[in-house]
């Protein structure tokens, strides 16, 4: 029996821990271009774990540049269930600190222009998509972080701004008066096109700043997102490795399900080309 695969998407370090072996890359070319980088795959346990550094290694993509369809379709080619996303955020909240880990439920999709779907060009398809996150996913990422004493913010709406630049003091206050828990420039549309491909999904948004909307903080900077972040990458790996070993070999959410009820074009009236490229989300790669 085929091993169970579990993705990671986040920073280049986050595969170097205890109990990882037979790590190799593994490159992918995907009917809709390259990803980031090469995926690092390797055993742990009865697991198989696939991470890819979401900017490549060495942060050569800005979140603009992202190949966001590649990224997701080649956790499918790799087989993977699950997508664990793990994202530094800014805080938008006082009592979400540097540091803290937020297990966010909601998006705000607030890009432009990113290629967010992989329909289109004769094939159409409307994934539900009004709770984004797998709640079966992100329940066992909470009781990973519980199990390690980490404090984990359960819930919370992550906005997703285009960037690369971060927020003037207007716009931070005007996304705090719209509610909204955290800040960031990459889940949008990664978790769209995992939900469109089937798999289960879920963000680990790890908090490294203010912002600069706060009056007692220095404003968001590349320096110090960065000193945080050294400290969020420990308890990522801490939660990943406990998490992995919770997730069950079946799936009992709706994820799939979400998918493949997503298609309205039949498959006579489809475009071959498009069918072709779209077998792996069309559930047809076989």
């Amino acid at each position: 029996m085929a091993k169970q695969v579990i993705g990671i998407i986040g920073g280049s370090g986050l595969y170097e821990f205890d109990g990882l072996e037979n790590v190799k890359e593994v490159k992918i070319e995907t009917p809709f271009g390259l990803p980031s980088d090469a995926y690092m795959v390797g055993d742990y346990e009865d697991r198989t774990l696939a991470f890819l550094p979401r900017h490549g290694r060495g942060h050569r993509f800005s979140p603009s540049e992202l190949n966001f369809l590649a990224n997701i379709h080649g956790f499918l080619q790799l087989g993977a269930k699950w997508v664990i996303s793990v994202s530094a955020v800014g805080s938008m909240r006082e009592d979400l600190p540097p540091g803290k880990m937020v297990l966010v439920d909601q998006f705000f999709d607030h890009t432009k222009g990113r290629d967010s779907t992989f329909y289109g060009n004769g094939v159409v398809g409307h994934v539900g998509f009004g709770d984004p996150i797998c709640g079966h996913l992100s329940a066992e990422l909470a009781a990973a972080a519980e199990s390690k004493n980490i404090s984990a913010e359960k819930g919370g709406t992550y906005i997703c701004i285009e960037g690369p630049q971060f927020s003037t003091r207007a716009e931070s206050e005007i996304y705090r008066k719209w509610g909204v828990d955290v800040i960031g420039m990459t889940n949008v549309p990664e978790a769209k096109l995992a939900r469109e491909a089937g798999l289960c999904y879920a963000t680990m948004a790890m908090v490294t700043d203010y912002d600069c909307w706060h009056e007692e903080e220095e404003d968001v900077t590349v320096a110090g997102v960065l000193e945080t972040l050294k400290e969020n990458v420990e308890h990522a790996k801490q939660v990943i490795a406990a998490a992995a070993m919770r997730i069950p070999a079946e799936r009992s959410c709706g994820c799939l399900q979400a998918a493949r009820s997503a298609v309205m074009t039949p498959p006579e009236s489809m475009n071959p080309e498009t069918r072709k490229r779209l077998r792996w989300i069309l559930g047809e790669e076989k």
